[in-house]
């Protein structure tokens, strides 16, 4: 049975910059794009696919392929190119995939891009990466963990694992935070406590504990990570503690450089979520709306997609 999307009063509240289109007819969508695509009418294409929510384009993939027996993103493939072929195929990915195509991209070819890995992993809840691995294994035959430790060592390896398998445990906000000041006490600081730690209580719980840390040290954590870590767990542990404390800072800091992967990922991936939060975040920091930042670095229909998923200046 297909959704209702009748009624979009759960929407109201949400963070997301992308609700459900309410006046919502798969089939004249269908056709629109059908006439669009024999035409590369992109405006058309964008119009329709950045205006329905991710759910609702699953509904038109499915009633395509029923009237064309063609699959959706093959035929987007055919008629687009470059970056806004990207953009339109990234939103017609359910969300998991997504986030593991996010994932085999950061670890394909020679060198492997660990903050995107660290993004993903740093701001998705453990119930999501299990979803997301077990789409991993459907989509490319390959084990999720087996490949971050192929792609990783050291401390970092197992701080990278940690969090695909995080969960959540309880305990004493003051022993955790003794344990981690006992972990900086000695010559060398211990990795051990702040992974166990870090990736094994909820937001809520460490965020007091990093708190009581800093009045603990005397000392910012992120101050105190650069001093005595080094090296990719230095920048594993530097993005958690920045996750912990506030997410959306930085993911609007990952967007403020404007590269055209992390823009897709990330506005795609948080359309329906927390866009609205991360574009706050984004003009406290740049002192420029995420609106007016996109349209001084893209062109075109590319330009007006990625305006459309954002929605409106701030």
């Amino acid at each position: 049975m297909d959704p209702d999307f009748s009624s979009s009063d759960m929407w109201w509240g949400t963070l997301g910059t992308v609700r459900p289109f309410s006046n919502f007819h798969p089939e004249r969508d269908v056709q629109e794009i059908q006439a669009a695509l024999e035409r590369k009418d992109a405006v058309t294409l964008v119009r329709i696919l950045t205006n329905r929510s991710n759910a609702q384009r699953q509904v038109i993939a499915q009633s395509f392929e029923e009237q064309t027996k063609q699959d959706l993103s093959a035929a987007l493939k055919k008629a687009l190119s470059g970056d806004l072929e990207d953009l339109l195929l990234q939103l017609m990915m359910l969300p998991d995939q997504l986030e593991a195509h996010r994932l085999k991209d950061a670890m394909a070819g020679l060198g492997t891009d660990e903050e995107t890995l660290l993004e993903i992993l740093c701001t998705r809840s453990g119930r999501r990466l299990q979803e997301v691995s077990a789409v991993y294994k459907r989509l490319y035959k390959k084990d999720l963990e087996k490949e971050l430790k192929a792609e990783t060592s050291g401390d970092f390896a197992k701080l990278v694992v940690a969090l695909l398998n995080k969960g959540v445990s309880t305990g004493g906000v003051q022993r955790d935070v003794q344990a981690l000041a006992a972990s900086l006490s000695g010559k060398k600081a211990e990795a051990g406590p702040w992974i166990n730690i870090l990736t094994s209580r909820d937001s809520g719980h460490l965020k007091k504990v990093l708190m009581e840390l800093e009045l603990e040290t005397g000392q910012m954590v992120d101050q105190t990570v650069e001093k005595r870590f080094s090296g990719d767990f230095r920048l594993g542990l530097r993005v958690l503690v920045q996750c912990i404390q506030n997410p959306e800072v930085y993911l609007a800091q990952r967007l403020v450089t404007m590269k055209t992967s992390l823009v897709h990922g990330i506005m795609v991936s948080h359309s329906e979520e927390d866009l609205l939060a991360i574009r706050a975040a984004f003009l406290r920091l740049s002192g420029s709306s995420l609106f007016s930042a996109l349209q001084n670095h893209f062109k075109g229909q590319h330009l007006q997609a990625l305006q459309a998923v954002c929605r409106s200046e701030d």
